[in-house]
């Protein structure tokens, strides 16, 4: 439940309504999107990157909105409340800054500890082994990001990596209605540029890397990068935990007195946790930590370089909560691989399968040397990229794709309302060999070929899609999963 407040208490912040005859009016809930609204709504309504809320207003007050928040502008100025029927419209100047702060009030957090996880790649995987390993030590967490937001036995789905602002504090505060003590949150450049968790007090904020991706929205990477560091510049944030193993967050280390430097080389930095080893095998990574915090050693059943990277800044982040280092240690061989994320598919004198969400030129790279050195037999790499997105990065992920794998084969990624043909057309132009590619629309045929040409000692990495269960068409979006194709793909006879 949230807390009730007055109309007039919610936005004494921004303004006075007190002796306005609306101003006892009591919300209970806020709504930014107004097919939401139901009786006794609060309606909020801003002007937004796409859509203009205040278009919506009388369709709202027709669903039974109770009382409608409004950017005010040149018409609807700062302090006026109009009625329509007898249902008050309230104008707030710059309201679509103060959203996050409206939604604290609210829905207020008094006990929950929220951990802020931002970077190009690996948030997902963190803020889950953040909450897996918060769950094995004895604590209750939640993720709130990519796969869904809520008790990782019982995920909802989330329309975006980091919701609105209300939708985020309402999703806090319910989260702590049902005992969550932390939150790991995933926090886009997108969130934050848009000041969708400008009011959170974040306990440890986490920067996993940088890389290319959404230039689209932020138009070079030196904005990119700004529109990260802001979750440790501009935000209330206790702790940082920076991987400096990558240059951007090398930097912001001497940028930031409360970072806590993390390493997968031995560093002398004071405020730091760092692997004196790292080994790499078939059943997982064998970490070997020392640091601020002190030295022990672990097994994961991970794979790959970046995950070792995943788990020491997850550790890390732990290790500055205050959680007891021995506990993190013997508990860490019961982790498990995140859906969707390096996930390992397995049959018999079969190739093995992994599924990765990797869909940018780094996260490919990434995945692919991961996978080498597990690797007896020959490596394929199918992954597309998607429509209407950065076509910049389509000839560098096949150049990455060429070099990296001894098989390519191209396919499509969510071509939306672009021709797969013409995406797959300004991927070859990355490629030495473009006629070395094997091109098949289709991610299930493109699977099935894999496997039928390939040998069991070979791996055959599906990358783009991960945990998603659907691919967006030009006029629809169709049901379809990388990890169901793997499953009954393999359980097929040969």
């Amino acid at each position: 439940m949230s807390k009730e407040l007055t109309l007039a208490a919610l936005l004494s912040s921004w303004l006075d309504i007190s002796t306005d005859k609306s101003a006892n009016i009591v919300v209970k809930h806020l709504e930014l999107d107004s097919r939401k609204v139901t009786s006794g709504t609060t309606f909020v309504a801003i002007k937004g990157h796409a859509v203009d809320g205040r278009r919506f207003i009388a369709s709202a007050i027709e669903k039974g909105a109770n009382a409608v928040i409004a950017e005010a502008c040149e018409q609807h100025a700062a302090g006026k409340v109009e009625l329509i029927g007898d249902v008050p419209v309230v104008y707030v100047a710059q309201l679509s800054e103060y959203l996050s702060a409206l939604a604290s009030r609210l829905y207020p957090l008094e006990t929950h500890q929220v951990i802020g996880v931002t970077g190009t790649n690996g948030k997902t995987t963190i803020t889950q082994l953040i909450a897996q390993w918060l769950e094995l030590v004895g604590k209750k967490a939640a993720v709130m990001g990519t796969t869904g937001n809520g008790f990782l036995d019982n995920l909802q789905p989330a329309a975006n990596t980091t919701g609105n602002a209300i939708e985020i504090q309402q999703t806090l505060h319910q989260l702590e209605q049902q005992s969550a003590q932390f939150t790991a949150l995933e926090v886009s450049s997108h969130g934050l540029v848009q000041g969708r968790v400008k009011a959170l007090d974040f306990a440890v904020g986490v920067f996993s890397n940088l890389s290319r991706d959404h230039l689209d929205y932020h138009g070079t990477m030196e904005e990119y990068a700004e529109a990260k560091f802001s979750l440790f510049s501009e935000h209330n944030c206790h702790n940082a935990v920076i991987n400096i193993d990558d240059q951007v967050g090398a930097s912001w280390v001497e940028r930031l007195d409360n970072a806590i430097a993390v390493s997968l080389k031995t560093i002398t930095i004071e405020r730091a946790v760092w692997a004196k080893s790292v080994a790499y095998s078939e059943s997982g990574i064998t970490l070997s930590i020392d640091g601020m915090f002190g030295v022990g050693d672990c097994v994961v059943p991970l794979i790959g370089e970046f995950n070792a990277s995943n788990v020491l800044l997850a550790m890390t982040t732990l290790l500055a909560l205050g959680i007891d280092k021995q506990l993190l240690l013997d508990t860490a061989s019961s982790l498990k691989p995140v859906l969707g994320r390096m996930e390992l598919f397995t049959a018999e004198n079969k190739a093995k399968v992994v599924v990765d969400y990797a869909h940018t030129p780094d996260a490919l790279e990434k995945a692919l040397n991961a996978l080498r050195v597990h690797c007896q037999g020959q490596l394929w790499a199918i992954f597309g990229c998607g429509g209407d997105r950065d076509k910049g990065k389509r000839p560098m992920m096949a150049e990455i794709g060429e070099r990296l794998a001894d098989q390519v084969i191209l396919t499509d990624d969510n071509p939306r309302s672009e021709s797969p043909a013409e995406i797959v057309k300004d991927m070859l132009v990355g490629m030495k060999q473009p006629d070395s590619a094997v091109v098949e629309h289709s991610r299930f045929d493109a699977l099935q070929y894999a496997i039928a040409n390939s040998h069991a000692d070979d791996i055959i990495l599906l990358a783009g899609k991960g945990h998603e269960d659907y691919q967006v068409m030009a006029n629809e979006t169709i049901h379809y999963s990388d990890r169901e194709s793997a499953i009954q793909l393999l359980e097929q006879k040969a």
